[in-house]
């Protein structure tokens, strides 16, 4: 017999897998970016894998302050992804498809985990 796979709470929500799907797409980003822009690359990394690390960490706080607390971490990382989205468009680092999509992505991320942040 088959055991069903366990889930962490995090893992039920859109957030959290938005911030997954945004993460990859960094990962394709930084991949197809010219040499030279190492430092752009690593804060990139660092920022988006932020997000859905703070999300998590957020869902497993016991207090309300501090579940707050991570999930404004998160927008503030996100919010700093697509500051990093927009250096990439004007260096033109990244093609302008994936830019567009990265963007969607963390639009819907910063408005889910504002509504996260006021609950």
């Amino acid at each position: 017999m088959e055991r069903p796979s366990a889930t962490f709470p995090f893992e039920r929500l859109d957030v959290y897998h938005r911030a997954i799907e945004f993460l990859a797409l960094s990962g394709r980003l930084i991949s197809e970016c010219p040499s030279g822009n190492a430092s752009l690359t690593d804060q990139l990394r660092r920022a988006a894998l932020s997000v859905p690390a703070n999300v998590a960490e957020g869902v497993g706080r016991a207090s309300v302050a501090d579940r707050r607390r991570h999930y404004s971490i998160a927008r503030g990382s996100a919010m700093e992804c697509a500051a990093i989205l927009d250096a990439c468009k004007v260096l033109q680092l990244a093609s302008p498809g994936m830019l567009v999509d990265g963007r969607m992505l963390l639009l819907r991320v910063v408005q889910m985990l504002n509504v996260m942040c006021r609950r």
